[in-house]
């Protein structure tokens, strides 16, 4: 696990003012890489590759970063782990491959000068952020995993091409000019994070998952612009597993799971490191610790952080389960004082705006592990794979209601639910909020009749669905100069063609809420304290396979991943695990009504937000007092307000 960082530029510069370039960019990203640091450069080229390693395999120099082939053609700067380099390695020595160690970067570079870039890509299971430098080419390759686990932004700055595993790496370049890009930001407010392929800066993107790019460099002149090509599409595998659906019994689809977990568990505990593995008491992470359990004569280390808030602990959950698979477990209650602490080193961890408040807890169980093990399993992916969020079977319901009553009629009967004003709500039907609260997040039953107004007035599933998602509704409104740009969500040319909503939204979750929200945070929170998180369940062996498993497989019962509780079934008592899921989170609305009051309001003042002249000042002013008078619960859209204005503080 690394952070990498680099350039090619047509500025004429000697090899040492190129060498201090792109040591200061990755001087920047230390967090991601303690033990060992790497330069290399091409002055005729105007090339620059570098390195801070977070060693995990291959400890001794052999390991060191940038690497040149043996055949002398490529230079790599590589983030991540390729799990089955054993394999690889077997394949290419009877073909004359010769190793000094036995890093996985070196089985990267030997499988691109026997197969190509791309056909070696596709042969490598695991996570990675990838920059080869081909020198007599002359091309500079870069390439990101497929489900988007490790993060690579790159920018057109000037004379220069740049690229980074964080924007902070970009920032330290001369070239670099850091412009907030509106329509980002909007963006930002929509979905409380700036989806790919787009960043909050200007000429600044994020190559997507499953993609590769390759920027040529001729007589010193680089191309404006370079369109990354997918070497695996989320989209066409979901399209062939409806194209080739699992045909075998329910039992023999539980074996298939069974193994290949166990076999993606057992590759991501190969490490030269101590390792160990989050756990929550969750499906997902109990399914990873019982799996590794299985497969290690040591007892495994397991983490776990409990809160005073009962509705947000998981601690005695995760103690049971890991009392009956018997690992060495260690857990921590971090008072409200401790987890608020961790705010003001948000936006220096995220590096762009970020407003999942589950951030904080992922830091915090990061924080903890990383005092023990060096590597930690996670058991992200179960939910979007195989059905487990609540918000799907709500979705379902409502569109199943709605969808007979014609465009003009939703409408209409949208506006006059939301007619009403929201005290008259409270008022005279306040009595049935133990009852709707059912239904969703606890609430008003003025909030609950608001939302439904808003949901009623979409005209497509996929809009629901959207709608569902997006903490603004319309966020162009709310940042000045905006227009919220195309992106995964809203551009039917990247849409599967699936038969069911089920699969349509486990689908979009895959290839926006995934890797834009949750292998965001994982990775910002772990690497921010130099660990290393390995997530197996998303394994694209396990995803293509789950794209096959019919929805009934998924989903029964009013209740989602039924295929992967039947392999945890095999390892821990129904029990322990059956319970109602529980978000990873912290009570954001309470504390913005208390002890984060200050911090809030001056974040919030009017004054402030005018000068600055991106946000709408009334319309948040408007919302915070709403939010302050308990007349509906603001939270998540002021916390994403709050984390700009944090992120600009910090970065501005």
């Amino acid at each position: 696990m690394c952070g990498i960082a680099g350039f090619i530029t047509t500025r004429l510069a000697e090899s040492l003012q190129l060498n201090e370039q792109v040591t200061r960019m990755t001087d920047q990203i230390v967090h991601r890489g303690p033990d060992d640091s790497g330069a290399w450069v091409d002055a005729e080229s105007g090339v620059g590759l570098g390195l801070r390693r977070l060693a995990i395999v291959d400890l001794s120099p052999a390991g060191h970063q940038p690497m040149l082939s043996s055949c002398g053609r490529f230079v790599i700067a590589f983030n991540g782990e390729v799990y089955n380099f054993g394999s690889l390695r077997e394949e290419l020595s009877p073909r004359g491959h010769q190793f000094r160690g036995h890093s996985d970067t070196e089985v990267i570079l030997a499988a691109v000068a026997e197969w190509g870039l791309e056909a070696a890509v596709k042969k490598f299971v695991g996570m990675f952020a990838i920059a080869i430098w081909d020198q007599p080419q002359r091309t500079l390759h870069l390439v990101r995993d497929r489900l988007g686990i490790k993060p690579l932004y790159y920018a057109w700055a000037g004379p220069s091409f740049l690229f980074g595993s964080e924007l902070k790496a970009l920032r330290a370049h001369p070239d670099f000019v850091p412009r907030v890009n509106r329509d980002a930001l909007a963006l930002y407010m929509r979905y409380n994070e700036v989806p790919q392929p787009f960043s909050i800066y200007e000429k600044t993107f994020k190559l997507p998952p499953g993609c590769m790019m390759s920027v040529p460099v001729r007589e010193r002149n680089i191309p404006s612009q370079v369109t990354p090509t997918p070497f695996w599409s989320a989209k066409e595998a979901a399209e062939r597993g409806v194209a080739d659906p699992f045909k075998g019994s329910e039992a023999e689809a539980i074996d298939q799971l069974d193994a290949l977990l166990r076999e993606s568990v057992k590759l991501r505990m190969i490490a030269d490191v101590p390792l160990g593995a989050f756990l929550s008491g969750g499906i997902d992470s109990s399914t990873v610790v019982a799996l590794m359990q299985a497969q290690s004569n040591l007892r495994v280390k397991t983490f776990t952080i409990g809160f005073a808030e009962s509705s947000y602990n998981e601690a005695e959950h995760a103690k049971a389960v890991a009392a009956h698979l018997r690992t060495e477990h260690t857990e921590l209650y971090v008072t409200p004082e401790e987890t608020r602490a961790v705010i003001p080193k948000l936006p220096f961890f995220y590096d762009e705006p970020f407003s999942d408040s589950s951030q904080i807890p992922t830091y915090l169980v990061s924080k903890l592990a990383r005092r023990h093990v060096t590597v930690s399993l996670s058991g992200d992916g179960g939910d979007e794979l195989f059905g487990g969020y609540p918000r799907y079977f709500r979705a379902q319901s409502l569109w199943k209601r709605m969808r007979w009553l014609p465009g003009p009629a939703r409408r209409m009967l949208a506006r006059l639910i939301g007619a009403p004003k929201l005290t008259t709500y409270n008022r005279r039907l306040g009595w049935l909020a133990p009852w709707t609260d059912q239904f969703g997040r606890p609430g008003s039953v003025g909030e609950k009749m608001y939302k439904l107004s808003e949901a009623l007035a979409v005209d497509t599933r996929e809009a629901l669905y959207r709608h569902y998602g997006s903490h603004s509704k319309s966020p162009a409104t709310l940042v000045l100069g905006s227009t919220e740009p195309k992106v995964a969500l809203t551009d039917p040319a990247q849409w599967a063609t699936l038969p069911d909503y089920f699969r349509l939204m486990m689908f979009f979750d895959i290839i926006s809420y995934l890797p834009d929200d949750i292998l965001t945070k994982v990775d910002r929170a772990s690497m921010a304290v130099s660990l290393e998180a390995r997530v197996p369940i998303l394994d694209h062996r396990v995803v293509e396979f789950a794209s096959r498993v019919p929805v009934s497989m998924k989903i029964r019962n009013g209740k989602g991943k039924w295929l992967l509780r039947q392999v945890l079934y095999r390892y821990l008592p129904k029990e322990l695990i059956e319970r109602p899921k529980m978000g990873f989170g912290v009570p954001v609305d309470v504390w913005l009504r208390g002890l984060l009051r200050d911090w809030a309001e001056a974040l919030l003042n009017e004054d402030r937000l005018k000068r600055e002249g991106f946000l709408d000042s009334a319309l948040i002013r408007r919302i915070w007092a709403e939010h302050l008078s308990t007349q509906r619960n603001w939270a998540d859209l002021l916390w994403d307000v709050l984390m700009f204005q944090a992120w600009r503080e910090r970065w501005a």
